[in-house]
Formats: structure tokens, C-alpha cells, sequence
């Protein structure tokens, strides 16, 4: 049996696309789970001129996209919890009106003083948000916890990433700052410490003695889509490398934690990144590549969507080759590729271990197929899943070998938790494992600046690879100069 969590959310930016599409059927699902139920509430905060029922309609919509046939009593109990107030975030006054709505909520519903304050709107407006809550006095302060629940991007820069946390953290204490990063919710995602540290067949080989490389994909299918002006302004490697692709690289990279517990796997992830190489120039120009993607028929190239300039040099696909310096993996790379318009959406991490220093079974006239290297493959999306890639004997006559693949994806039909109800959850608990902490953030930025900084300089022959492929050549280029290829190539 679930256990209930008592909190008053208080939810800025209520009436936009990621509350609409992703926040209301998560909470939906955490009520009907018994996660939240009797004590909860939520207010409700944006610009909108909206009142309490026609904000309840609104959740009510949304969870309706959602959930097929969701039952109409069980929905609009859930939605009885919403509360709305029309918000200027920039003024300071009116922030005693949610202070005392939260007051009044916190007795109505018994919720013992615990406040979320989830930020679901421009980064801009991070930091004059936080000052207010406190300064105004919208904080809990009868003995119930404070969290602060903030959605990327985390500047477009170390700089302004720093800037950006001194302001949160003039408000809040870190162990109360929660930066979602979705991709951390995901179920293989979290999976990655249980392959890890559950099963000694790997984690006895998972050093550079035993594996060859590493590759990361974040694949898309689609272009900018309706998201073109803030793209333009982020590019591949702000919007998906920075976050989401050195979250996943760094609990590949990590050494074991002493316990399973946000502290120490997060001590863990900071000492991986800490011993990221930072590139020179030199290292930046021939370690990343960059692509944008060209018309195809009657769809438009990058240059030619809405809203992008038509001499843009944003990139709209990222590969690089990543090396830590440390003693587990000198000399073994972490090959990252991510991009829009590319070959299919999926995302997916390929283990490579090293061939057999000898192959016995390659004789003369042998007939066998020469050893593969092993692959331990998960798949993140839209499939969830592991496969072990070994050799084995054909089963024809005389002894030949051939690659196979131990296979287990997750049934579709089972109810597995989606990413952000997961990660609420946590909130609610207090559990910050799957979050982002400032000095990860940091890190991941110092480097990603740095290539960054040769971009700037340098003149992209853009643009270089068409859709429905994995992105230009140079991306293949920067495995086989290593003598190394994509385990996942086209038409697999």
C-alpha cells in the first residue's frame, strides 16, 4: 500500500504547455495510486484571469488527454484539490495573497506546514520568484519542509548558471533545490545503478581493462518543431548535452557510492565529472562535430523553419568523443551523439567490451564469422529494455560462431511509472537521487563552454546531413579514425 505525502504544491506557470501535457496527468496518477490523496493541494499560478472551476476544468481536460476513460467521480475528486490565483511574479505585493491562500489550504487539508514551489515557466523569472517566497514570507515556517522544484535549461552558460544559483541559493539551502532533469526519471535510466552495482558480471568488467568504449545516442525524429525561437537561441549541445546526455554519462562513469542514498550518489557523480578533460582548442576542434539538417522534398531545411534566421550556425546535431582521467577509465572513450531530424526517436547506451586477445575459433578454413566485440545494450526509448550481445555456436554443421543477442525488454502492458511521476514523487519524499545538484550542473558546464568557445570562433560548413540519416559524416569519421564504429547504424 502507497504512502500518502501531505504537501501544498504551489505551481507557477499553471496554465502552460508542460503543466497541460505532462504535470497534471502525473499528479493524477501519483492520487489514484494513493501517493497523494486526502492531504494535498494545489495553487495554481499564472497570468490568466482564471478562477478555481474553470482552472479545475483545465486539469480536468488534461488528464482526460491522458488517461482513457478515467472515472469522472475519481476525477473530479482529484480536481476539488486545485486552486487558482492570477500571478504577476514581478510583484512583490501580491505574493501575500498566495501566502495566506497557502495558509488557509495548509489547514483545510491538515498539510503540516510542507510547501512545494515548482517553477514551471522562464528561467528568468527563477530567481526573483525565489527571493519573493521568502522575503514575503510565503515560506512554511511551522516546522514542515520548503522545496524548490526548478525545470532546465540552468543557463546557457557556466556564468550564467552560477548567477542563476546564487540567486536561488540566497532562498533556499541546496538539500532544498530539486533541478528536474526528465531524462532521470525514465526507468532504464534509473536502471543503470542496478546493472551496475546488482550484478558482479558487470561491475567487475566495467573499467577500461574490459571495455573497449562507450556510446550514448539521444536520437529525434522531428525538427524544431513549434520550439524554433528558443532552439535557435540553445542549439544541440546547450539543450541536450549540458543536461540530459552528461547525467546519463556521469552514472556510467561513477564509482560505486557507499550507500544507495542522494548524498553519496551524488558525491559519486561530482567526482566523475570532476575528472572530465576539459579540451584545448585543439582537442575541441577534432573531439566534437557538429551538424544542422538540410531540406529534404518539400520539408524545410533548418535554415528554412520558422523563426530561424537563414544564416543560422545553430547546430541541430552534436557527436564527441569524452575522456575522464581517472584510473577506471584512461584510455577508454565515451562516444555521445544526439540530434533532430535524424534516422528514428530513441535513445540508447551501447557497453562495448573488448574482443578476445586471441580467437581460437579463426583457423584456416574454419568457416566460423570472427569474433564480436560484446555489447551490453540498454534501451531507454521508446522500447525499455537490456540485451547482451555474445557468441555462440551457430547450431550448424561443423563449428561455426555468430553473434546473438540476450534480449529482455519491459512488457508494455505493466503500469511502469512516467518520468515526471517519478520524479514528483521523489519530491514529496524528499529524495533528491534523481536530480540534478549545482556542482554537476557546474561541471557539465565548464566543459560544454569550452567547445562552445572553438564553435564560436570557427565557420560551420552548414548545412551537412540530411534527414532520416544519423547525421553528417564526420560523425562516423570520429569513431573510425579511432578504429571504432556505432553499434547502431541504419537499417538495424
Amino acid at each position: 500500500m502507497a504512502t500518502e505525502r501531505r504537501a501544498l504544491i504551489m505551481l507557477f506557470g499553471a496554465t502552460g504547455d508542460l503543466a497541460t501535457r505532462k504535470l497534471y496527468f502525473a499528479m493524477y496518477n501519483l492520487y489514484i495510486k494513493g501517493n497523494i490523496h486526502d492531504h494535498f493541494a494545489v495553487i495554481g499560478t499564472a497570468r490568466n484571469k482564471f478562477n478555481d472551476e474553470q482552472f479545475r476544468e483545465l486539469v480536468i481536460k488534461s488528464v482526460n488527454s491522458s488517461v482513457k476513460n478515467a472515472d469522472k467521480k475519481t476525477l473530479n475528486d482529484f480536481a476539488s484539490h486545485f486552486y487558482y490565483e492570477a500571478h504577476d511574479v514581478t510583484d512583490s505585493a501580491h505574493y501575500s495573497v498566495l501566502r495566506d491562500k497557502a495558509d488557509e489550504l495548509d489547514k483545510k487539508y491538515d498539510l503540516q506546514g510542507n510547501r512545494i514551489f515548482y517553477l514551471s515557466m522562464a528561467p528568468n523569472f527563477f530567481g526573483v520568484v525565489a527571493k519573493n517566497l521568502k522575503t514575503q514570507n510565503v515560506l512554511s515556517t511551522n516546522g514542515g519542509f520548503n522545496r524548490l522544484v526548478i525545470e532546465k535549461p540552468f543557463g546557457r552558460d557556466f556564468a550564467s548558471a552560477k548567477a542563476l544559483n546564487d540567486a536561488l541559493s540566497a532562498s533556499f539551502n541546496e538539500d532544498q533545490i530539486f533541478r528536474i532533469d526528465h531524462y532521470l526519471g525514465k526507468e532504464m535510466i534509473q536502471n543503470i545503478e542496478a546493472l551496475r552495482f546488482g550484478n558482479t558480471i558487470f561491475e567487475a568488467l566495467w573499467n577500461n581493462r574490459y571495455i573497449d568504449n562507450i556510446q550514448v545516442t539521444l536520437a529525434e525524429d522531428l525538427g524544431v518543431e513549434e520550439r524554433a525561437g528558443y532552439y535557435d537561441n540553445s542549439g544541440a549541445l546547450r539543450d541536450m548535452v549540458q543536461n540530459h546526455i552528461m547525467q546519463i554519462v556521469s552514472l556510467l562513469a561513477m564509482e560505486q557510492p557507499v550507500a544507495f542514498k542522494d548524498v553519496d550518489i551524488r558525491a559519486e557523480k561530482v567526482k566523475a565529472l570532476r575528472s572530465l578533460r576539459v579540451y584545448n582548442v585543439a582537442e575541441a576542434s577534432v573531439n566534437f562535430v557538429r551538424g544542422q539538417y538540410d531540406p529534404e522534398g518539400k520539408n524545410p531545411g533548418y535554415r528554412q523553419e520558422a523563426g530561424v534566421p537563414s544564416d543560422s550556425r545553430t547546430e541541430t546535431f552534436v557527436a564527441g568523443k569524452l575522456l575522464f582521467d581517472n584510473y577506471r577509465w584512461s584510455g577508454t572513450p565515451f562516444y555521445i551523439r544526439t540530434g533532430k531530424k535524424l534516422a528514428g526517436k530513441f535513445t540508447r547506451v551501447d557497453v562495448v567490451f573488448k574482443k578476445p586477445l586471441i580467437d581460437i575459433f579463426a583457423f584456416p578454413q574454419s568457416g566460423s564469422t570472427p569474433l564480436t566485440e560484446n555489447v551490453l545494450t540498454i534501451f531507454v526509448d521508446p522500447a525499455q529494455g537490456f540485451s547482451l550481445r555474445v557468441n555462440a555456436k551457430n547450431g550448424d554443421q561443423g563449428f561455426h560462431t555468430e553473434p546473438v543477442d540476450l534480449k529482455f525488454i519491459e512488457d508494455k502492458t505493466r503500469d511502469v511509472p512516467q518520468p515526471y511521476e517519478r520524479l514528483i514523487h521523489d519530491v514529496l519524499k524528499g529524495d533528491g537521487t534523481n536530480f540534478s545538484s549545482w556542482q554537476e550542473v557546474g561541471y557539465a558546464w565548464k566543459f560544454v563552454d569550452q567547445i562552445r568557445r572553438v564553435w564560436d570562433i570557427q565557420q560551420p560548413m552548414f548545412p551537412n546531413y540530411q534527414p532520416g540519416t544519423m547525421g553528417p559524416v564526420a560523425a562516423d569519421e570520429l569513431l573510425t579514425k579511432d578504429h571504432r564504429q556505432w553499434i547502431y547504424k541504419l537499417n538495424q
